[in-house]
C-alpha cells in the first residue's frame, strides 16, 4: 500500500505532463552513497521542437545539467525516487503543489498545499543568450571578419564574439557608473587586431550613448595601419589607433580609462602603472605570461610550508601567476583603487583568463601602511626580490 502512493505519485507526473500542467519536480532528502549530491530539479525544456526534461543535478560545488526525453525522464525518475535515494519528491503543477515523502516510521504519504509556482513563458532551451552588443549590420564586425555581409557571425568566430560580448558584460557596470562629464577618455594598450578596441566604442558611443574618444596602442604597424583604415569606413570619429609600446606611450590628455588585455608579462605592469601615474578612474587589465615573479621563486628556493607544491613546475607556474596578480591588486590598493578579479572567457588558444580590475576611490594612511606590511610579507614568503610594479611606482619594500 505504502509503495502503491509512490508508485501513484510517480503515474501522476506523467498525467500532469500529458495535460500540460507539469511545472517542476524536486526531489530532496538524498539517502544515497554520492556525499556531495543533494537535490535533483526537473524542469520540461522544448528542444527541436520536441518536448524533454531537464535535470539538474545539484552537487555541493557545482551543477550538472542533462537532458531526457519525456519516457525515460519518468523511467529515471522511478529509479531515482525511493527510500534509497530520494525520499522525498515535489511536484509543482498548475494548480497545486504535490509532495510525497517517507516518514521517519518508513511509510509513504502525499499531501497537497497552494500553488507557488508559475508555468514558463517558453519553454525553449536552445535560445540565444542576450548580448550587449547584437549582431547585426555592424560594418566594423564584417571587416574584422567577424560576420558575413548580413551581419551573421561565421561559425569560426563564434567564440571570438562570446568572448567580445563576455567583455562588455564585466565591464558594463562600471563603465556606465564612471562619472558624467566630458568625452571619456580611453585608451587601450595592445590593442592587436582592435577586436575588443571596436567593440568597446561601438558600445560606450552607441549603446551607452557616452561621448568617447578611444586610443589603441599596438607596437605592429600593420594592425595599426588595418584598424585606422577599419575606423574611418566605420565613420568611428574618436577610434584611433597610434604605434608605440606600452612603456612609451604617453596620453597626451587625462587619461580616464586603461585597458590592456594579454599584455605579456612585465607589460601589464607598465600599463598599470601608466594607469596610476595618469589617476585613471579605471583600469582593467588582463595579465597573461607571469615569467617574472616565476624566476624570482626559481631563484630564492625559499623554505617555506609550500615547498612540498612548489617543487613542482605546474604548480609554481600557478602560484607565481596568483602571487604576481595578487600583488598588482594590493599595489592598486594602495593607490586608492578598489580592485575586483573576475574569471575571464577568452578565445580556444587561452580559454580561460583573470581580469584584474581596478576602480578609483580612496585610501586611508592606516590602510596604506596595512598594505606595505602585506607586500613585504609576501615577498619575505616567497622568496621575491622585487615585483616590477612596485618599481616602476617607486613603492619598492
Amino acid at each position: 500500500m505504502e509503495s502503491d502512493i509512490r508508485i501513484l505519485f510517480i503515474h501522476s507526473i506523467e498525467q500532469h505532463i500529458k495535460q500540460n500542467e507539469f511545472i517542476k519536480l524536486s526531489l530532496g532528502n538524498y539517502k544515497g552513497t554520492d556525499p556531495d549530491l543533494k537535490n535533483i530539479y526537473v524542469k520540461p525544456v522544448q528542444i527541436k521542437k520536441q518536448l524533454n526534461l531537464s535535470f539538474t543535478y545539484r552537487y555541493k560545488t557545482r551543477d550538472i545539467t542533462k537532458n531526457y526525453t519525456v519516457q525515460e525522464a519518468l523511467r529515471l525518475i522511478g529509479d531515482l525516487f525511493n527510500a534509497h535515494n530520494f525520499a522525498a519528491s515535489t511536484l509543482f503543477i498548475t494548480q497545486a503543489n504535490i509532495t510525497c515523502q517517507q516518514s521517519k516510521n518508513k511509510s509513504w504519504a502525499t499531501t497537497s498545499s497552494e500553488p507557488t509556482a508559475k508555468m514558463p513563458t517558453t519553454l525553449t532551451h536552445d535560445h540565444q543568450k542576450e548580448r550587449k552588443l547584437a549582431q547585426g549590420s555592424k560594418d566594423y564586425l564584417h571587416r574584422l571578419k567577424l560576420t558575413d555581409e548580413m551581419g551573421n557571425v561565421y561559425k569560426n568566430a563564434q567564440d571570438k564574439w562570446k568572448q567580445i560580448n563576455h567583455y562588455i558584460e564585466l565591464l558594463s557596470t562600471m563603465l556606465k557608473e564612471l562619472p558624467a562629464g566630458d568625452v571619456l577618455q580611453v585608451v587601450d594598450m595592445g590593442s592587436g587586431k582592435g577586436y575588443l578596441t571596436f567593440a568597446l566604442y561601438d558600445y560606450l558611443v552607441n549603446v551607452l550613448g557616452k561621448p568617447s574618444s578611444i586610443v589603441g596602442v599596438e607596437y605592429r604597424k600593420d594592425m595599426v595601419e588595418l584598424c585606422n583604415r577599419i575606423a574611418k569606413m566605420s565613420s568611428f570619429a574618436n577610434l584611433r589607433f597610434e604605434e608605440g609600446s606600452i612603456d612609451e606611450y604617453r596620453p597626451k590628455i587625462r587619461l580616464d580609462v586603461l585597458i590592456a588585455l594579454h599584455a605579456c608579462d612585465t607589460a601589464t605592469d607598465d600599463a598599470i602603472a601608466k594607469g596610476i601615474e595618469n589617476n585613471a578612474h579605471l583600469i582593467v587589465v588582463a595579465p597573461c605570461c607571469h615569467k617574472q615573479i616565476r624566476r624570482e621563486m626559481e631563484k630564492s628556493k625559499v623554505d617555506n610550508r609550500l615547498d612540498f607544491l612548489l617543487k613542482h613546475g605546474i604548480f609554481l607556474e600557478r602560484q607565481a601567476e596568483m602571487v604576481t596578480d595578487g600583488l598588482r591588486a594590493l599595489i592598486l590598493e594602495y593607490y586608492g583603487y578598489q580592485t575586483k578579479v573576475f574569471e575571464f572567457v577568452s578565445d580556444a588558444h587561452t580559454p580561460k583568463n583573470v581580469l584584474v580590475i581596478g576602480v578609483k576611490k580612496s585610501v586611508t594612511q592606516k590602510r596604506k601602511d596595512e598594505i606595505l606590511i602585506k607586500i613585504k610579507a609576501t615577498k619575505e614568503f616567497f622568496g621575491i626580490g622585487y615585483h616590477h610594479l612596485e618599481r616602476l611606482v617607486g613603492l619598492e619594500v
